[in-house]
């Protein structure tokens, strides 16, 4: 089963982040151990397999929208064997994926933003710290990915501006004004006081000073999402979405948000408009007195 060549296809080719790839991986994988099942290897599957295996999920319960998740990846694994030249043709092509309800990202209204930055309290280096992390991540919609890697090299603060580097593309995200208040005040009197090497390059560092998780800082989420009461599943994600439907809701441009979102396709920036348009609908439906 050729599945370490796949993995280093999504990364370099597809520009996959470590967790998509581990992703695509674990659902191809499954796929293998179904097909050893029925005495198969990955490279004898047909359309009728494929097609039976995505019923054999439905059946255990899987809903639409995994099962369209495994079906991608199968499809994209079968793409990979067929630019190797391993195979000819990709036997999950014609294969249909479940109807799905579409979801659009979940976002944040302005004074819920409000709230939830207003949380962490300026009194400790925890709180410096915290303040700085929330605001940089709404005032650019960075990926939780690319917050956790950022170093100080990455920040210009007199320029206002942050350099990040996600999927393999490098952008430049204006910083607003009290972002980088909170990010000055932290690193003039927090990170000192964090960091024990003066040679440690991460920007944001956790309490023993070495560079923040990803899971450290999903917990700092849902800790300040509890002590604002915002009943609503806040993950370090709502914040980049908000971003963009706010950014969207007050005239910016796709191509522009395209670019600072870090979006390799703009299909996947247009969603956003989606997600105004519900938000809008929604208004109305509570507000107009006829609806």
């Amino acid at each position: 089963m050729e599945l370490t060549g796949y993995g280093a296809y999504l990364m370099q080719e597809r520009h996959a982040s470590e967790n998509t790839v581990a992703a695509y991986l674990r659902d191809v994988g499954q796929f293998a151990e179904y097909l050893a099942g029925q005495g198969k290897e990955l490279t004898e599957a047909d359309g009728e397999t494929v097609r039976e295996y995505m019923e054999w999920m439905q059946n255990r319960g899987k809903s639409a929208a995994s099962v369209s998740r495994y079906l991608a990846s199968v499809k994209s694994y079968y793409n990979f064997l067929v630019a190797q030249g391993t195979i000819d043709s990709n036997p999950a092509k014609g294969v249909a994926a479940a109807r799905t309800e579409r979801k659009y990202p979940a976002v944040l209204t302005s004074r819920e933003v409000e709230l939830f930055l207003e949380q962490p309290r300026c009194v400790d280096a925890k709180g410096f710290r915290d303040h700085a992390m929330l605001e940089l991540l709404y005032a650019t919609g960075i990926r939780v990915s690319e917050l956790t890697a950022l170093d100080l090299e990455n920040l210009n603060l007199s320029a206002g501006i942050l350099r990040c580097t996600g999927r393999g593309r490098e952008r430049s995200i204006p910083v607003y004004r009290t972002a980088v208040k909170a990010l000055q005040d932290y690193l003039s009197k927090a990170r000192p006081q964090l960091v024990s090497d003066s040679g440690e390059a991460a920007l944001f560092v956790n309490m023993n000073g070495e560079r923040m998780s990803r899971q450290g800082f999903w917990k700092i989420i849902k800790h300040y999402q509890e002590k604002a009461g915002i009943d609503k599943d806040i993950t370090p994600h709502t914040l980049r979405h908000s971003f963009a439907a706010h950014l969207l809701e007050n005239g910016a441009d796709l191509r522009s948000l395209q670019e600072m979102l870090g979006h390799a396709d703009i299909s996947s920036t247009q969603i956003y408009t989606h997600v105004v348009k519900k938000e809008l609908k929604d208004v109305y439906q509570k507000a107009h007195p006829r609806a």
